[in-house]
């Protein structure tokens, strides 16, 4: 007897104990789960190695310049900067802010008149903290209680900057997964109900999908305590733990249904079930462990990458799979045993709970295999078509605009982007580091040069330094001021020396035209960054460069290097796994290569969507322009083991075949007729729970759940019902080739693998 035959007498023997531990387990989870979102964070772009990140942290521990900061807005349609109304709200709320918690400083624009709009309706300070960034937001609950408490006016305040554009993604993102719960369950629930026909057996598999994201949710709420993790897991774990519950729990139920009728047919009820359970493990267990085991390595490629926001979505992945996997292979067996054949019950439309040779997936098999070079090479065609937009993909970080244009971090990043453009609130900073103090008098001039240098380059538009205070300054005048040995002898040159300069350590402030995505601020990055060209630095100095257009350069640069090794694990590990489960060297190739079909295609779709801004008007969202960097990394290990679920389904049920017959061809048309219109359930309920997500305000949620029901749609009609059997008959009895050697020493070292 097999691990999965001895697991399914044991659920048929030990159904009342398993469901009271599930009952345990649940009760624990209830009140666990819902915290899950308050443990989670936003952010997690940050590297300690990254340039970007290397300058920040010498600005910061050199010169105490914060890594975070926030931009107070102020505007108004009735008053304006200067006059009495304006200046007295603004005085106020900067001075309610002063003290709350992670302030540091609030630099006014009263000693800034560039931080005055032109027309003079809008203005801004910046608030600086003394908090990292991805714990940004934890500023605004005492900011937000303080400029609540002020008095009305004719002044508008609002809050913009990193801190509340990622306190707003933690807030939408919890209203998109409430929106989205509330239309995937009731549409699910009605898929179940038109598969299985009854009411009973339709709410197993949901309430077991359920449980998987119940308990999985408190489980990343205990994880999250103790590590950080993104706040973007929380969609994701809802998405993989309802469709991958809910997909296992269906596969298996049908497999119950199947073989209790063949046993009530045969015999006495109790012995029916029984070896209905056993049978059901043995089978559709084994290939849900084996399924969840292929999504589970696929998630942990994300594991690899040392970015949070990746590595917390492997990091939840896993412990939503290992949880859909366990409550397949334990609760729903414990539940069909006590239903048996009360599954059936209410039910509202007669259903055949047995495969049939005439069933459509049945009858498509060999109409495909009669021609299979017809429809492999236009069907080829299409997918290859469809992943064309993938050659122009612009990949980027994400900014405002992925929130909707009413979420008040949003509005205030609007209001000002259009009072003074988005170049100002991306600057590069500049952490030059001379040889000897930065006020010696070689060095003032050498940097004095550089300066103006660097202001001549059409795209920057300003820079800012302790060698800019005014254009009218000659280099021997700033020799001068700071060659004193009792210092700058002016007060706000003082200030401005000590907030920029210390010792060998001066910073530069690089404004452009450009936001932070702009191509031009990424070409002038890598230029200030060639050390080569007017833009070099003058010698012995060394410059980093954060900020702006620099910190996604290294975010992008830094996925783009370490998405190979990622790649490269998944696809060796599920080969491997493969290649134990089907004993076949053929048939894991094919399946990578099927697989990374119609993830191109969803890439494709994905740019032509959302970079391209297609279909913007239907699904509500403004064009972005690019595609946020990480979202086809997460998709690729995502759908990679989701698409080879469907993979492991018909496989599985193809090697029974032809194990039992050695006839290639009609071991496909066996397979496809037997788990055919069970795949496209699966399939559907998958697409149905990430589709849902097209209805989120934050626009990688709904690019995420399109991604995914995009590339399982396409993967469970175009690929499998298609390419699949017309590789395999091209293929042919080249399916199941092994080397002897391979075959001989898995044998000898993995005895079981094809019995477990």
């Amino acid at each position: 007897m097999t691990v999965f035959e001895r697991l399914g007498v044991l659920a048929y023997r030990r159904r009342w104990r398993i469901v009271a531990a599930w009952a345990v387990i649940l009760l624990i989870a209830l009140p666990l789960a819902p915290r899950a979102s308050g443990a989670l964070h936003a952010g997690g772009f940050n590297l300690a190695d990254l340039e970007s990140s290397r300058a920040r942290a010498e600005l910061h521990d050199e010169l105490g310049i914060p890594e975070s900061a926030l931009v107070l807005v102020y505007s108004s349609t009735t008053a304006r900067a200067g006059d009495a109304r304006f200046e007295t709200a603004t005085a106020r709320a900067r001075s309610a802010i002063a003290t709350a918690p992670y302030v540091a400083q609030v630099l006014s624009y009263e000693l800034a008149p560039s931080q005055v709009s032109a027309d003079r309706q809008t203005a801004y300070d910046v608030v600086l903290l003394d908090i990292g960034p991805d714990d940004s937001p934890d500023a605004l609950p005492g900011i937000q209680q303080r400029l609540a408490g002020l008095p009305g006016g004719p002044v508008t305040i609002e809050l913009a900057g990193g801190p509340a554009f990622y306190g707003d993604i933690q807030t939408v993102s919890e209203d998109d997964l409430r929106r989205s719960e509330f239309v995937s369950l009731p549409l699910a629930g009605l898929a179940l109900l038109l598969v299985f026909g009854s009411v009973v057996a339709a709410g197993v598999p949901l309430a077991v999908g359920g449980a998987a994201v119940l308990v999985s949710l408190a489980a990343i709420f205990v994880v999250a305590s103790f590590t950080e993790m993104s706040i973007f897991v929380l969609n994701l774990a809802t998405l993989l733990g309802l469709g991958l519950g809910v997909d296992y729990s269906l596969l298996m139920t049908s497999r119950f249904r199947e073989e209790l009728r063949r046993g009530l047919a045969a015999g006495d009820p109790d012995e029916a079930i029984a070896a209905a359970v056993r049978v059901t493990v043995a089978t559709a267990g084994r290939a849900v462990f084996f399924s969840g085991l292929t999504v589970l390595l696929g998630l942990l490629g994300l594991v690899l990458f040392e970015f949070t926001i990746l590595r917390s979505v492997g990091i939840a992945g896993a412990i939503v799979v290992g949880v859909a996997v366990l409550a397949a292979l334990t609760l729903l067996p414990a539940i069909l045993s006590i239903l048996g054949p009360r599954l059936d019950r209410l039910a509202v439309r007669r259903v055949n709970a047995g495969p049939s040779p005439n069933e459509p997936w049945a009858r498509l098999a060999r109409r495909v295999m009669r021609r299979p070079l017809l429809v492999f090479v236009p069907t080829l065609g299409l997918l290859l078509i469809l992943g064309t937009p993938f050659l122009h993909v612009r990949l980027n970080a994400p900014d405002a605009t992925i929130l909707p244009d009413t979420v008040p971090s949003r509005v205030a990043f609007d209001r000002l982007d259009a009072a003074f453009g988005s170049g100002r609130f991306a600057p590069l900073e500049l952490a030059i580091r001379t040889t000897g103090p930065a006020t010696s008098a070689a060095n003032v001039a050498a940097l004095y040069d550089y300066s103006r240098r660097l202001a001549a380059d059409p795209r920057i538009t300003a820079v800012g330094g302790y060698v800019n205070l005014d254009p009218r300054i000659t280099v021997g005048q700033y020799q001068l001021l700071y060659g004193s040995p009792a210092g700058p002898p002016d007060r706000f040159v003082q200030a401005t020396l000590a907030a920029t300069t210390k010792g060998n350590l001066t910073t530069f402030t690089v404004t452009t035209p450009y936001g932070p995505n702009a191509d031009q601020g990424r070409a002038l990055v890598l230029d200030l960054r060639s050390g080569t060209g007017p833009l070099a630095p003058p010698p012995g100095t060394s410059v980093l460069i954060a900020g702006g257009a620099a910190d996604v350069t290294d975010v992008v640069n830094r996925v783009a290097a370490d998405f190979p090794r990622t790649a490269l694990f998944i696809l060796l590990t599920t080969y491997l796994v493969l290649l134990v489960l089907l004993r076949s060297a053929v048939l894991p190739a094919k399946a990578l290569v099927m697989n990374s079909l119609s993830i191109l295609a969803s890439f494709g779709a994905l740019v032509w969507i959302f970079q391209d801004g297609n279909l913007s008007a239907l699904l509500g969202f403004q064009p972005l322009g690019y595609v946020e960097t990480t979202l086809p990394v997460i998709l690729f290990c995502v759908l990679f083991g989701l698409s080879m679920d469907y993979e492991v389904f018909l496989l599985t049920r193809m090697k029974e075949a032809w194990d039992r017959t050695h006839d290639n061809t009609e071991a496909v048309a066996w397979g496809l007729e037997r788990s055919g219109r069970i795949v496209t359930s699966a399939a559907l309920i998958v697409v149905v729970v990430a589709g849902s997500f097209a209805f989120a305000d934050v626009v990688l949620i709904k690019a995420v759940g399109l991604g995914v029901a995009i590339a399982v749609a396409i993967d469970a009609t175009i690929v499998r019902a298609l390419l699949v059997p017309a590789t395999m008959r091209l293929l042919g009895v080249w399916n199941w080739w092994m080397p002897e050697r391979l075959r001989r020493w898995l044998a000898d070292r993995v005895p079981g693998a094809e019995a477990l």
